[in-house]
């Protein structure tokens, strides 16, 4: 699950798993909480208060703490697609890389057949994907 989304049912949850949620996205974005602050515009002190539990977001922080992960991780449409078997997905340790300035995300597809691959890279192309890797046995085919 992205972690926008992670973010956005953590706070229809409770504010406790909003508060653990934030967190470890924080921390998965490789960001202290000032970098985060400053990266949003919401003011270090409201994240702060937010992340100890002193205070609980309005929609309008809310919203900006969506826009600002989305940003970061380049999920609107800045995410490299990567079609390959499980066993190969799962020796893919990194699922961020930074390049340059952006936070690119490597968003896996899983195939083990010329057709899975097909319809897997339809899948990524409708999702936006900014680019697609594969085996070079599919690569003439997607």
């Amino acid at each position: 699950m992205p972690n926008v989304e992670r973010v956005m049912k953590a706070s229809f949850q409770s504010d406790e798993n909003l508060r653990e949620t934030l967190k470890e996205v924080l921390e998965e974005l490789g960001l202290s909480a000032r970098e985060f602050s400053k990266a949003s515009g919401i003011p270090q002190s409201t994240l702060y208060k937010i992340l100890s539990g002193h205070r609980e977001p309005n929609i309008t922080t809310l919203r900006q703490i969506a826009k600002t992960i989305r940003q970061l991780e380049g999920s609107d449409g800045n995410f490299i697609a990567i079609i390959a078997a499980r066993p190969v997905l799962d020796k893919i340790s990194e699922k961020k890389m930074k390049i340059g300035e952006k936070m690119l995300t490597l968003r896996e597809y899983s195939a083990t057949t010329i057709e899975e691959a097909i319809i897997a890279a339809i899948r990524a192309e409708r999702d936006g994907a900014a680019a697609l890797v594969c085996a070079p046995i599919v690569s003439p085919t997607v």
